[in-house]
């Protein structure tokens, strides 16, 4: 497995982009390595199991949410993981199938602490709140301060202030920016593979941008600021969602324990929807 990745992960890079993050079998194989870690691997392993699979219901996520709910219950061990850092890698994994053993973490005086912080700051939990109040009423502290902290909004107030003053760097595009721009209708298929399909922004020649688009981009970035896409008219056409998606690659920053799937901290790209006629409402 880490021979053939480590392959995928050269044939990627002469495409100039970033591995694909582990699907299902390839984090089922992580997992039998992380039991009985190869010598010399070990940081490796780890840090494919933290930043290399997706987060959330990915059926990747399952396996992974399922190792470390293991641990977490002292069912599986590794010499890699205790119990309180199985818990904690649990909590960067957003929601979906990380959050019943967090919840259960709740009853072990080994982990509380860390399900604790790591609920804290979790909101994609959907029905498992009321599981949450249950134990509270059952008495269990730990779980009152997750309450307490949710209704305190910790994962809101515990983020940087907004800087006073925001410097970013101009990248100007004269004219309309259609989506067709930003994620050509020639490249479609590759959609699904954001930084693969990112490359193809702006390859198709238009008026009042002569220099290499993406080039200039990656100058731009080197002074140190976040990126701006500005242009006259942005966003009009059909494709906003991978036309969002290849800006946010190019200028957005990377979410830690996230593969694939870039941010901007300071939205400076917002589609243009124009008034449509003719198509009415129907409540």
């Amino acid at each position: 497995m880490l021979a053939a990745y480590r392959e995928h992960i050269d044939a990627r890079a002469q495409e100039g982009v970033p591995p694909k993050p582990l699907d299902a079998q390839q984090t089922a194989d992580l997992v039998e390595l992380i039991k009985s870690p190869p010598a010399g691997e070990e940081n490796y392993l780890l840090e494919l199991l933290t930043q290399h699979v997706p987060a959330g219901v990915d059926e990747a996520a399952y396996v992974k949410a399922g190792f470390l709910a293991a641990i977490s219950r002292g069912e599986a061990e590794t010499p890699l993981l205790d119990k309180v850092r199985a818990v904690e890698i649990l909590g960067s994994m957003l929601g979906g199938y990380n959050i019943e053993p967090l919840i259960a973490a709740l009853d072990d005086e080994e982990t509380a602490a860390a399900a604790v912080a790591a609920l804290s700051h979790t909101l994609l939990v959907f029905d498992a709140f009321h599981d949450v109040v249950e134990k509270s009423e059952a008495g269990n502290s730990h779980a009152r301060q997750v309450l307490e902290s949710w209704a305190h909004a910790e994962w809101f107030t515990s983020k940087p202030a907004l800087a006073d003053k925001i410097t970013v760097s101009v990248f100007k595009v004269p004219g309309e920016t259609n989506t067709d721009d930003l994620s050509p209708a020639q490249d479609a298929w590759s959609r699904p593979d954001i930084p693969l399909h990112a490359n193809a922004m702006l390859k198709n020649p238009r008026p009042g941008l002569t220099e290499q688009p993406l080039e200039k981009i990656d100058e731009l970035k080197a002074a140190g600021h976040p990126v701006a896409y500005v242009g006259d008219v942005v966003g009009t056409g059909s494709s906003r969602k991978s036309a969002t998606n290849s800006v946010l690659w190019h200028m957005g920053d990377d979410i830690p324990y996230i593969p694939y799937i870039p941010y901007i901290p300071y939205i400076p790209y917002i589609p243009y929807i124009p008034y449509i006629p003719y198509i009415p409402y129907i409540p």
